[in-house]
């Protein structure tokens, strides 16, 4: 049985892929924090050979630069590529060899012009699986709008063409008892309709993934493929750019951003760089006491990506509070989406700064039964803040519908001369969305605790209160 394993990072849905025979390994698309791969390395007594990248990624910075330094691997791209570093650039069906074990580069340009498979041969010379970065996931494909965020006459539709020629000619006449391991899972914003599984055979995904149906004309396949997708996160074409430009070693970012600072210290230091502070423990706790103006995106969440969508730019200054020994831990997650400007964080988290007795502000909160009676007997604004599928499939009546992404561009909506109430499913994004309306002076509203999952809860029938789809 071939060895290959899958290390998966549920935050971000990531995939990577460690490959080993005799003594030579390989990693598949890294993320930024190289460690474990070294780790996994040495537990065997393995060299890393290669590290091999199916495409330029958007939604992450990739490790391979600081582990090619580390181990003296060689980063492998696909035909086209054009990165600002040493790399090897392969040809399509070119074999590199681990060990006993072959890898064939399938050029698989759609998702991006560089998209690349990576075909798994055992020491047998049997064909085991096929590591497919974005250009094929359990249950979708790749998104082929993001590469015109860089490159702008790649378009989407003629990106989508490229993809299903890939698609029927490269990958669709392989075996079907291939094992596929995508770079995504569910959750991913790369695609649309990822399936929480995250490997499966070849032969199911041409039975069962939309994509793969075998008399889908390009047209067709272009129509299902581009309706439906939301506004890519704003923080893809800065990662893109650092995965095709190169960057500064993780271990310097992390050593300019491990400082330890006192109450007194972190407010000098966000009045001189203008950084944002953000709070990353968990919603009850924000909701008790936080740093006014501070933006909470709790650590327990989905942090990453919502730094990413909520904070513009790549390079904004960040301070960090943080629960007790969980530092390193926010910074890193930080770094793989290219976050590289963290300044410090507050030493001793925000009880020094309450024992400093500095300011404190807290967001008003209330559970689903006080909101119930306020809707259906006093007619309060709600605002709703999940996505829009979420919204659709089931909503309060009358509740306005704002998602989360959207809410720095739409301020406007929210009223200014009489208290309304705002909830998300479980309660992270209200919190989230409570930040950014108290950091822009707006504090006439209140929390729902719980989200919708306790606003279902508060009793039968619901008809005057929840309104199903009607799609």
């Amino acid at each position: 049985m071939m060895k290959i394993e899958q290390i998966y990072t549920g935050c971000l849905a990531h995939a990577a892929y460690y490959i080993e025979s005799n003594g030579e390994a390989a990693i598949i698309d890294p993320l930024r924090e190289v460690q474990p791969y070294l780790d996994r390395a040495k537990l065997d007594g393995a060299k890393i050979k290669y590290i091999f990248e199916t495409h330029f990624h958007a939604d992450f910075v990739s490790g391979h630069i600081d582990l090619a330094r580390k181990t003296g691997g060689k980063i492998v791209f696909g035909p086209t590529a054009n990165p600002k570093y040493d790399v090897t650039i392969a040809e399509d069906n070119q074999i590199f060899n681990i060990g006993a074990y072959k890898i064939k580069v399938i050029h698989t340009p759609g998702h991006t012009m560089e998209s690349t498979t990576y075909l798994l041969i055992d020491e047998n010379g049997k064909e085991h699986g096929i590591v497919t970065g974005d250009t094929l996931f359990i249950g979708d494909v790749g998104r082929p709008d993001l590469a015109q965020h860089v490159v702008s006459d790649l378009t989407e539709d003629k990106l989508a063409g490229y993809l299903f020629d890939s698609l029927r000619n490269k990958i669709m006449p392989l075996p079907d008892d291939l094992i596929v391991y995508p770079n995504h899972g569910a959750g991913s914003a790369c695609g649309k309709n990822m399936s929480s599984e995250t490997t499966d055979t070849l032969g199911n995904q041409k039975k069962t993934n939309y994509a793969l149906r075998p008399d889908m004309t390009k047209e067709e396949f272009k129509k299902e493929l581009l309706t439906g997708l939301g506004a890519p996160p704003a923080y893809f074409p800065a990662n893109v750019l650092l995965n095709i430009n190169g960057y500064e070693s993780l271990d310097t970012v992390m050593e300019k951003a491990q400082k330890p600072l006192s109450p007194a210290e972190f407010e000098l230091m966000a009045n001189e760089t203008e950084a944002i502070i953000l709070d990353v423990r968990h919603q009850d706790d924000f909701a008790k006491g936080h740093i006014p103006r501070s933006i909470f995106i709790g650590l327990d969440g989905e942090f990453a990506p919502w730094v990413g969508a909520l904070v513009a730019d790549v390079q904004q200054p960040i301070l960090l509070i943080t629960p007790q020994g969980r530092e390193e831990e926010a910074l890193t997650r930080l770094s793989r989406i290219g976050f590289d400007n963290a300044v410090g964080y507050l030493k001793g988290g925000f009880e020094a700064w309450k024992k400093d007795k500095r300011e404190v502000d807290t967001v008003e909160a209330v559970y689903a039964m006080d909101l119930k009676k306020a809707v259906v007997e006093d007619n309060a604004p709600v605002f709703d803040v999940r996505k829009e599928g979420e919204y659709l499939s089931e909503h309060i009546v009358g509740a306005e519908h704002t998602c989360l992404s959207t809410v720095t561009n739409n301020i406007s909506q929210f009223p200014l001369d009489k208290k309304f109430y705002i909830h998300c499913q479980g309660g992270y994004r209200s919190m989230i969305t409570s930040s950014i309306l108290k950091s822009r002076g707006i504090h006439n509203f209140i929390d729902v605790a719980g989200g919708f999952e306790a606003i279902k809860e508060v009793g039968t029938p619901l008809t005057d209160f929840v309104c199903p789809s009607t799609l």
